[in-house]
């Protein structure tokens, strides 16, 4: 069998990629990128690799690189949906940076992945916009990436982001379930809603077979948002405000959970060793009124709704009782919003719930 070409040339662009417009893009980029440098930052993007100095770890004891990588899952496709692309950056940064924070680490870089169905500098550059807002909130330096056109692959109109985040800890400094101890407190700082997690559920009973219109349409319980705004704000990042914590109040945080998918039940287990449990005072913290918009549309029972959404609390610290309020106070003059929470309790490394049946 012969295999025949045809005389007709085809080239990339005519395959569905446009080189071209990958060269506007990285150029539309540039100065959000720039907006992110950090003294660290070696050279400038368009090379093989992001450079970036490690000369500030030489000041350390004992340095620990700390790496997380994360995405956005399908809250892009609220996104999508209404034409708002300023904000999933954020929380894409979020949702890599604030996993770091938990051992104690600095972001120090970034880097992220976009995948598109047609290219559009345009949207593309939005969409980095964002990610540059979350860099500058997190203190860290976007340094590279990559943007791939998936021609025939994904629609013209769809697009993905992951994202992979590098920070830097010393061991002595280092937050760690094993410090967490009977009698510590828990305190909670605030989410600003939903934050990245639980959207293929929220999208369901909320937004399925609706219009843009109808999703845009203001709500009352919403405090006059439309559904889809509501949905689409940013996850909170929470390195800036924990790090001062830390450094006001060295020692007092024994170590923290970030709140991400499996809710409250299924991450602030991950901050505590085996001999402990986390015991959790249900009602002592504000439900956002997205989550308890969500929960009702979906008519979710208290411990499954704990178990998908963060419900308010996008971070827990654990905290040596006689600090609380030298913790408490450093936080809310970071900005943040703090509740104590719950307890620790001797037990093997579950949370259990109190006043069950008052969060909804």
């Amino acid at each position: 069998m012969t295999n025949e070409r045809s005389a007709e040339q085809v080239t990339y662009a005519q395959a569905g990629v446009d080189i071209e417009e990958g060269a506007r893009a990285v150029d539309a980029i540039k100065k959000t990128v720039h907006s992110t440098y950090r003294p660290e930052v070696v050279g400038d993007i368009g090379g093989f690799g992001g450079l970036f100095s490690i000369a500030a770890a030489k000041d350390m004891e004992d340095p620990i690189l700390v790496s997380g990588t994360d995405g956005v899952g399908t809250k892009l496709k609220i996104a999508q949906l209404i034409g708002k692309h300023d904000t999933v950056g954020i929380d894409l940064v979020a949702m890599c940076a604030n996993d770091i924070l938990a051992t104690g680490a600095e972001p120090l870089f970034f880097l992220d992945y976009i995948a598109v169905g047609k290219l559009d500098a345009d949207a593309v550059a939005e969409v980095v916009g964002g990610i540059g807002e979350g860099c500058r909130q997190a203190g860290c330096a976007l340094i590279g990436g990559e943007m791939a056109e998936h021609p025939g692959v994904m629609d013209p109109d769809d697009y993905d982001l992951s994202g992979f985040c590098v920070g830097v800890v010393d061991r002595p400094k280092m937050l760690d379930p094993e410090q967490v101890r009977e009698g510590d407190v828990l305190v909670g700082l605030a989410s600003s809603g939903l934050h990245s997690n639980g959207y293929s559920l929220a999208r369901k009973v909320c937004l399925e077979g609706k219009t843009r219109e109808e999703v845009m349409e203001p709500v009352a319980e919403l405090g006059g948002l439309g559904v889809a705004e509501a949905l689409l704000a940013p996850t909170r990042i929470y390195v800036k405000p924990v790090k001062s914590v830390m450094g006001e109040c060295p020692g007092a945080v024994r170590a923290l959970a970030h709140i991400t998918g499996g809710g409250i039940t299924e991450n602030l287990n991950r901050a505590l060793n085996d001999g402990v449990d986390a015991v959790v005072e249900v009602g002592t913290w504000p439900v956002p009124p997205i989550a308890r918009y969500t929960c009702e549309a979906a008519n979710l029972s208290e411990p499954e709704a704990l178990k998908t959404f963060n419900m308010g609390l996008g971070l827990v610290l654990i905290v040596d009782p006689s600090r609380v309020s030298e913790v408490r106070a450093a936080a809310e003059a970071a900005g943040e919003e703090t509740f104590v929470v719950g307890r620790i309790e001797a037990g093997t490394g579950v949370v259990r719930y109190e006043n069950e049946g008052t969060l909804l």
